[in-house]
């Protein structure tokens, strides 16, 4: 049997646009010679539709569009994604489904069984769990066909289980000779390595090849990043998409040791991962949402100048405008800085002093103003000046606004509400901030040149709204803060583990009561894109009001 993974970007809810590129990938495996196409988890449709789930006429779109497919395609096989309504009188009114058609003729259906609902999924809310698995028999193999989750909940490889019930091994030992599972699996950092051992891991348990067919691309605050593979019966993988890419790669079951199994290249990093990760998330939000120019304000610092090299390369120099908005207190080196850096990156560049309309707030909010020594007010009037600026600009030439804060500022609070959170997409707002530094040495590093200028990587991190301020004037080091981020928010761990793992424990106090306290802020932040394992945002649903502490 020969395979082709049609790895796509799909639009929520943009049921043409996504049959298009089925009816496209479908016509290019059959001139291939493909005996099947395999689509991901809910392909039709987009993955996460969300309450969109909840409209009928929704519903019914994604199935008059899964017939238009079915009429469109012909000699091959094909396995996609699709909801379908549940007909019992009980249970929830939807199926998260996959269809096995051919030549307008549906001969197999497969609805999920395992349900997340943890992080960012929540399917219960929206679907009925599937309640049996069977083999199918198709073009002399029998095949099991899964919907992403199913596979994730094999004994040998979780201590706990969280489903009572495993479809792969029901598949298997229902005569399965050909696994196949359809996806919607998003991004974050470590990932990558851990499905991959997971999947090889099933194949070779059960000497049985398996197809994983992934989604690409951004979709809100979750970036999907591909690399749909074939495992073969010893768990190697033989065939492999691209990562963050479209991509259409064909195997042929029968001879998998010919030239005909392909290995597309993926980042060799980490670092790689996440940079493809934001660049692809920031294209496909503006993109998606209608827009195709961004509006960045430049500090002089590394988290803008980040944001701005990502937005260069999702969207092109020609698309990306940036904003210096110095005041009294902006050093001189900074004004430098970001001219070299817009010239480096090839962006428009223009500069909007704020000391003028800063001067016009203090009598009124501000009347017993010291220069020397400005408060959280005054501070706060000069972050939501530039946030103004922005966001004037924005209505003005219809571009979106970046904003550039990092996870450890997000979480500790220090960020300005209506000033520096101002914006449509917040680019780094799950990225600590000494990853942003490795993002900055390595976006260098990729280009063979001084992209960031070294200087803005170099100087200490300041928001420069004070005489001489420097961010660790209010922080502990971020060195400091973002393993005991990392150790309370995405490891759970209370503080006295952070204490028993060898934090101070008044930094680890601080930090974690800081990050609480901020809550409230972090629900107003602009979206943001997910890279790491728990992002604050929609994974991460913690009470503002609320008074638990513990150490």
């Amino acid at each position: 049997m020969k395979i082709a993974m049609a790895q796509i970007n799909p639009v929520i809810g943009d049921f043409a646009y996504n049959r298009e590129k089925m009816v496209s990938a479908a016509a290019r495996a059959v001139d291939r010679g493909c005996d099947l196409v395999v689509f991901s988890e809910m392909a039709i449709s987009g993955y996460p539709p969300r309450d969109l789930l909840e409209r009928n006429d929704f519903v019914d779109a994604n199935l008059e569009s899964l017939d238009r497919l079915m009429a469109s395609v012909s000699g091959i096989g094909v396995v996609c994604g699709v909801v379908e309504r549940n007909p019992a009188d009980t249970g929830k009114h939807l199926f998260n489904a996959a269809v096995l058609f051919e030549d307008g003729r549906v001969l197999h259906r497969a609805y999920k069984r395992l349900l997340p609902t943890y992080d960012v999924f929540d399917e219960s809310r929206y679907f009925e769990p599937g309640k049996s698995c069977r083999s199918f028999a198709y073009r002399g193999r029998r095949l099991g066909i899964t919907i992403c989750e199913d596979v994730w909940n094999d004994k040998d490889i979780f201590a706990r289980q969280i489903y009572p019930v495993d479809p792969v091994k029901e598949l298997v030992a229902d005569g399965a000779d050909l696994l196949i599972n359809i996806s919607a699996s998003p991004f974050h950092a470590g990932k990558r390595e851990f499905r991959q051992r997971m999947l090889s891991a099933a194949s070779r348990k059960y000497r049985v090849p398996m197809v994983f067919v992934n989604q690409v691309g951004g979709n809100d605050s979750l970036v999907f990043d591909g690399i749909s593979s074939v495992f073969g019966r010893n768990g190697d993988i033989i065939a492999r998409c691209v990562d963050f890419q479209e991509d259409l790669v064909f195997c042929d079951l029968s001879d998998m040791d010919t030239d005909g199994c392909r290995l597309h290249r993926i980042a060799e990093s980490e670092t790689g991962s996440i940079f493809k990760a934001l660049v692809l998330g920031t294209r496909d939000y503006v993109r998606k949402c209608g827009f195709s120019k961004v509006i960045i304000g430049l500090s002089g610092g590394i988290d803008s100048a980040v944001t701005a090299a990502v937005a260069r390369e999702a969207l092109g120099g020609e698309n990306v405008y940036t904003v210096f908005m110095p005041s009294s207190y902006t050093s001189s080196d900074n004004s430098v800085d970001t001219r070299r850096l817009a010239a480096n990156l090839g962006v428009d560049y223009r500069v909007i002093p704020i000391g003028d309309m800063f001067q016009a707030f203090l009598p009124s909010l501000s009347p017993g103003f010291d220069p020397q020594n400005p408060g959280v007010t005054e501070q706060n009037i000069q972050a939501r000046i530039r946030g103004t600026i922005l966001m004037g600009l924005s209505n003005s030439m219809g571009a979106l606004v970046l904003s550039t804060g990092n996870k450890s500022e997000l979480a500790l609070g220090y960020c300005t509400l209506y000033g520096d959170m101002n914006g449509g997409l917040s680019v780094i707002s799950d990225v600590p901030k000494t990853w942003v530094y490795r993002l900055a040495r390595y976006i260098n590093d990729r280009c063979g040149t001084e992209v960031i200028p070294e200087r803005i990587i170099e100087k200490p991190p300041s928001a420069e709204l004070k005489p001489d301020q420097t961010d660790q004037d209010d922080l502990p080091p971020y060195e400091v803060i973002d393993p005991v981020l990392e150790g309370y928010v995405e490891e759970f761990k209370s503080i006295d583990e952070l204490v028993a793992s060898g934090h101070d424990p008044a930094v680890v106090r601080e930090i974690v009561s800081r990050i609480e306290r901020n809550e409230y802020k972090r629900r107003q932040a602009a979206p943001g894109l997910k890279v790491t394992r728990k992002a604050f945002g929609e994974g991460r649903r913690y009470p503002i009001a609320q008074r638990f502490t513990r150490g």
